[in-house]
Protein backbone atom coordinates (compact mmCIF):
# COMPACT_ATOMS: atom_id res chain seq x y z
CA UNK A 1 0.00 0.00 0.00
CA UNK A 2 1.33 3.40 -0.93
CA UNK A 3 1.23 6.19 1.61
CA UNK A 4 0.04 8.57 -1.12
CA UNK A 5 -0.36 8.76 -4.87
CA UNK A 6 3.13 10.17 -5.25
CA UNK A 7 4.94 7.40 -3.35
CA UNK A 8 5.66 5.20 -6.35
CA UNK A 9 6.95 8.21 -8.31
CA UNK A 10 9.28 9.10 -5.43
CA UNK A 11 10.61 5.54 -5.23
CA UNK A 12 11.13 5.38 -9.01
CA UNK A 13 13.04 8.65 -8.90
CA UNK A 14 15.06 7.40 -5.92
CA UNK A 15 15.99 4.27 -7.88
CA UNK A 16 16.99 6.43 -10.85
CA UNK A 17 19.22 8.57 -8.63
CA UNK A 18 20.91 5.43 -7.26
CA UNK A 19 21.58 4.17 -10.79
CA UNK A 20 22.82 7.60 -11.87
CA UNK A 21 25.27 7.61 -8.96
CA UNK A 22 26.67 4.30 -10.26
CA UNK A 23 27.17 5.79 -13.73
CA UNK A 24 28.93 8.87 -12.35
CA UNK A 25 31.14 6.65 -10.17
CA UNK A 26 31.98 4.57 -13.23
CA UNK A 27 32.98 7.71 -15.12
CA UNK A 28 35.29 8.74 -12.27
CA UNK A 29 36.75 5.23 -12.00
CA UNK A 30 37.59 5.31 -15.71
CA UNK A 31 39.23 8.73 -15.71
CA UNK A 32 42.57 7.23 -16.79
CA UNK A 33 41.16 4.65 -19.23
CA UNK A 34 42.23 5.42 -22.81
CA UNK A 35 39.35 6.19 -25.21
CA UNK A 36 36.73 6.05 -22.41
CA UNK A 37 33.82 8.39 -23.09
CA UNK A 38 31.77 10.06 -20.36
CA UNK A 39 28.36 8.42 -19.95
CA UNK A 40 25.11 9.83 -18.63
CA UNK A 41 21.90 8.15 -17.48
CA UNK A 42 19.01 10.12 -18.94
CA UNK A 43 15.55 10.12 -17.39
CA UNK A 44 14.61 13.79 -17.30
CA UNK A 45 14.09 13.86 -21.07
CA UNK A 46 11.35 11.25 -20.77
CA UNK A 47 9.76 13.18 -17.91
CA UNK A 48 9.93 16.48 -19.79
CA UNK A 49 8.46 14.87 -22.92
CA UNK A 50 5.57 13.51 -20.86
CA UNK A 51 4.85 16.97 -19.39
CA UNK A 52 4.28 18.36 -22.88
CA UNK A 53 1.54 15.83 -23.61
CA UNK A 54 -1.99 16.27 -22.33
CA UNK A 55 -2.33 12.53 -21.73
CA UNK A 56 0.06 9.63 -21.45
CA UNK A 57 -0.66 6.29 -23.00
CA UNK A 58 0.80 2.86 -22.48
CA UNK A 59 2.99 1.47 -25.23
CA UNK A 60 1.11 -1.20 -27.19
CA UNK A 61 3.12 -4.08 -28.63
CA UNK A 62 0.10 -5.76 -30.15
CA UNK A 63 -3.02 -4.35 -31.81
CA UNK A 64 -5.18 -6.55 -29.54
CA UNK A 65 -3.90 -4.85 -26.39
CA UNK A 66 -6.34 -2.56 -24.60
CA UNK A 67 -5.77 1.15 -24.82
CA UNK A 68 -5.38 2.82 -21.44
CA UNK A 69 -5.30 6.61 -21.37
CA UNK A 70 -3.82 8.79 -18.61
CA UNK A 71 -1.51 6.09 -17.32
CA UNK A 72 2.19 6.25 -16.69
CA UNK A 73 4.49 3.24 -16.56
CA UNK A 74 5.74 2.57 -13.03
CA UNK A 75 9.23 1.98 -14.44
CA UNK A 76 10.26 5.02 -16.46
CA UNK A 77 12.59 4.59 -19.41
CA UNK A 78 16.20 5.49 -18.79
CA UNK A 79 18.90 5.64 -21.40
CA UNK A 80 22.64 5.33 -20.94
CA UNK A 81 24.20 7.70 -23.47
CA UNK A 82 27.68 8.94 -24.26
CA UNK A 83 28.10 12.68 -23.84
CA UNK A 84 29.19 14.23 -27.13
CA UNK A 85 31.26 17.35 -27.64
CA UNK A 86 33.42 17.15 -24.52
CA UNK A 87 37.09 18.08 -24.67
CA UNK A 88 39.22 14.97 -25.06
CA UNK A 89 42.65 14.33 -23.63
CA UNK A 90 45.50 12.99 -25.77
CA UNK A 91 44.47 9.40 -24.99
CA UNK A 92 40.88 9.94 -26.21
CA UNK A 93 39.36 10.05 -22.72
CA UNK A 94 36.88 12.90 -22.13
CA UNK A 95 36.08 12.52 -18.41
CA UNK A 96 36.37 15.78 -16.46
CA UNK A 97 36.82 15.09 -12.75
CA UNK A 98 35.48 18.49 -11.63
CA UNK A 99 32.32 18.09 -13.69
CA UNK A 100 31.72 14.54 -12.47
CA UNK A 101 32.26 15.50 -8.83
CA UNK A 102 29.79 18.36 -9.26
CA UNK A 103 27.23 16.01 -10.84
CA UNK A 104 27.77 13.49 -8.04
CA UNK A 105 27.20 16.18 -5.42
CA UNK A 106 24.06 17.45 -7.18
CA UNK A 107 22.73 13.90 -7.55
CA UNK A 108 23.32 13.18 -3.85
CA UNK A 109 21.46 16.33 -2.80
CA UNK A 110 18.48 15.36 -4.95
CA UNK A 111 18.67 11.76 -3.63
CA UNK A 112 18.63 13.06 -0.03
CA UNK A 113 15.69 15.39 -0.78
CA UNK A 114 13.67 12.54 -2.30
CA UNK A 115 14.53 10.29 0.62
CA UNK A 116 13.37 13.01 3.03
CA UNK A 117 10.12 13.38 1.06
CA UNK A 118 9.47 9.64 1.30
CA UNK A 119 10.02 9.74 5.07
CA UNK A 120 7.66 12.70 5.48
CA UNK A 121 5.08 11.00 3.29
CA UNK A 122 5.28 7.87 5.45
CA UNK A 123 5.08 9.89 8.67
CA UNK A 124 1.99 11.69 7.40
CA UNK A 125 0.39 8.36 6.49
CA UNK A 126 1.28 6.97 9.93
CA UNK A 127 -0.22 10.01 11.68
CA UNK A 128 -3.46 9.55 9.76
CA UNK A 129 -3.63 5.89 10.80
CA UNK A 130 -2.77 6.74 14.43
CA UNK A 131 -5.41 9.48 14.64
CA UNK A 132 -8.09 7.26 13.09
CA UNK A 133 -7.40 4.48 15.62
CA UNK A 134 -8.05 6.84 18.54
CA UNK A 135 -11.68 7.36 17.54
Amino acid sequence: MDASGITSTLFNNLNFRGERQKVISSNIANINTPNYKTKELVFENELNNSKNKTSLEMYKTNTKHLSMSNTVSSYPKTNLVEIKGLEEQNDGNNVNLDTQMGEMSKNKMIFDAIQSSIKKDALFFKSVIDSSSKN
